[in-house]
């Protein structure tokens, strides 16, 4: 949705089927729509590069309208018409469901079923699922049979942003009876009734149930925001009588609050590595470089026992952009149809490495940044670029991080500090969803946090410890992954070095660490 100040014209862009769509909407209630519909149309069609262009009217076109419709049409500008009739014919021809153009897979079944069996056991269950593997594919088939086997209930699914919630709501149209209504419950929006589903971010929602109303099952969405006290506590502590669901990637909090204690141990898992190995994920070919440690402080580590912070800042020495771009263009050349996201530091570095990149190299002149100092139009018709593969690379700091679906990624690269195991994987998982064409997921990881060789060499070990396991882990036809560093000497010291750092990976900057005596560095 692209309404607003600066739309050029437009009310709604979309892609499908590897098109741009663009739509002017135009609601009279007073006659047809004149020629100034179609021209605001025409030059939104020549803004965003669209394939096909469509008015959307309740009432009609008239007659100066039609003749400027047919003369672009007649250079082959064609704009199509979808008026109140129209609307109407599809609205009463449209099936009760949104026919499938997907299955679920036998996990996703496995795993609704188990949730419904939490439910049903102790009103309470918690799905996690490495990002790509369908968590709310799995929550809204809960809710499907949740409304099927209690018509006329009311559900609530709330998250943490409006993006998030927006995107839920279009999910949860492809399970429900279109006789289900759904609601959205933001800042901007408001339910036209309280029947049905509504989908709401949490502070909207807190007002809304304060109000008095009560839903009889809620499904938290990225349950991980779920804290020992704050707005989520406190929604459910108000809806406590209703079945409650949680669904997410990243079950890790900074605090250490356990999100189990609100929903009860896992009902379902799956991790990345078990994704991958089942083939459900893309296989993963992870580079970590390592040219810029000072190895004079791997020697002195056990001696001194640096804290993660001091030893990060003495560790690594600073990469140069021009290293980075020289190995990002290496991996480019050997990637097939490549779509690249590249994570920087801040927001200057995102700028800095776009226009660094559109430089560099004729195929990235359409190279992009995106953060959150961009507004929400700017960043939906970016995405949509990126979508079509006009823009071949986009540097960003964190917005990929959570409710962005982009499976045709497939070269990432990490040039920033990442002290989060969650935003790590919620990061990597940006590149994991499976794409037809996409044989791999390419990661170049341009280390700064030893917390994140921790992180690649515990995906590294549950790989090989999936791929010598005797079950039938590989019996799809599906590259290996691996995780491998740029220097293999090195990767085999660090691999030492940090081997009984166990719980390294999610260790707070202040913790002092003892490395075991790193033998052979010499």
């Amino acid at each position: 949705m692209v309404d607003g100040a600066g739309d050029h014209g437009a009310d709604l862009i979309a892609v499908r089927n590897r098109e741009q769509w663009v739509f002017q909407c135009k609601w009279s209630s007073r006659g047809s729509i004149d020629r100034a519909g179609v021209d605001d149309l025409e030059r939104a069609r020549t803004r965003y590069g669209a394939d096909r262009a469509v008015i959307v009217t309740n009432t009609g076109l008239n007659r100066n309208a039609e003749l400027r419709r047919s003369a672009l049409e007649s250079i082959g500008l064609k704009i199509d018409v979808w008026d109140g009739p129209m609307l109407n014919a599809i609205g009463e021809n449209m099936p009760s469901r949104i026919p499938r153009a997907f299955g679920l897979r036998g996990y996703q079944i496995e795993a609704a079923d188990k949730i419904m069996s939490d439910l049903a056991d102790k009103n309470r269950a918690l799905l996690i699922l490495a990002t790509g593997l369908g968590k709310t594919v799995v929550g809204g088939e809960v809710i499907r049979r949740f409304v099927q086997e209690n018509p006329g209930s009311r559900v609530l699914v709330a998250a943490h942003m409006k993006d998030l919630v927006e995107q839920l709501e279009r999910a949860l149209w492809r399970h429900l009876d279109k006789s289900v209504p759904t609601h959205l419950l933001t800042g901007d929006y408001k339910p036209t009734g309280e029947e049905g589903v509504v989908v709401g971010t949490v502070e909207s929602v807190l007002a809304f149930v304060r109000g008095g109303w009560r839903p009889d099952l809620v499904m938290i969405d990225e349950t991980h925001h779920v804290g020992e006290n704050g707005r989520f506590a406190e929604l459910l502590d108000i809806c406590e009588d209703a079945a409650q669901f949680g669904v997410t990637a990243t079950p890790w909090r900074g605090d250490k609050f356990d999100i189990t204690s609100r929903f009860g141990s896992a009902t379902f898992k799956m991790s990345i590595a078990e994704g991958m190995a089942e083939g459900h994920l893309s296989a993963v070919d992870y580079r970590l470089f390592v040219d810029n440690l000072d190895w004079e402080v791997v020697r002195s580590a056990s001696e001194y026992g640096y804290s993660l912070k001091e030893l990060n800042r003495a560790l690594f020495l600073p990469q140069r952009d021009e290293v980075i771009v020289d190995r990002f263009q290496e991996a480019w050349r050997e990637t097939r149809d490549p779509r690249a996201i590249l994570f920087c530091q801040t927001i200057e570095h995102a700028e800095r490495m776009a226009k660094t990149l559109a430089g560099a190299d004729q195929a990235w002149r359409g190279a992009a940044f995106l953060h959150s100092g961009m507004n929400r139009q700017q960043r939906q018709v970016l995405l949509n670029g990126f979508r079509l593969g006009r823009v071949p690379v986009i540097t960003c700091v964190d917005v990929f991080n959570e409710g962005v679906d982009v499976p045709d990624v497939n070269l990432i690269g990490f040039l920033r500090v990442t002290h989060s195991r969650r935003i790590f994987v919620q990061q990597l998982g940006r590149g994991l969803r499976l794409s037809p064409g996409k044989a791999s997921l390419r990661v170049l990881d341009f280390v700064t946090d030893i917390r994140r060789v921790a992180a690649a060499l515990d995906l590294k070990r549950n790989l090989e410890r999936l791929s010598e396991d005797e079950l039938e882990v590989l019996r799809l036809p599906h590259p290996a992954s691996r995780v491998e560093f740029d220097d293999a000497t090195a990767g085999t010291l660090l691999d030492h070095w940090i081997k009984d750092a166990a719980s390294l990976e999610t260790a707070a900057d202040e913790v002092r660490l003892q490395f075991p005596e790193a033998g052979g560095v010499d």
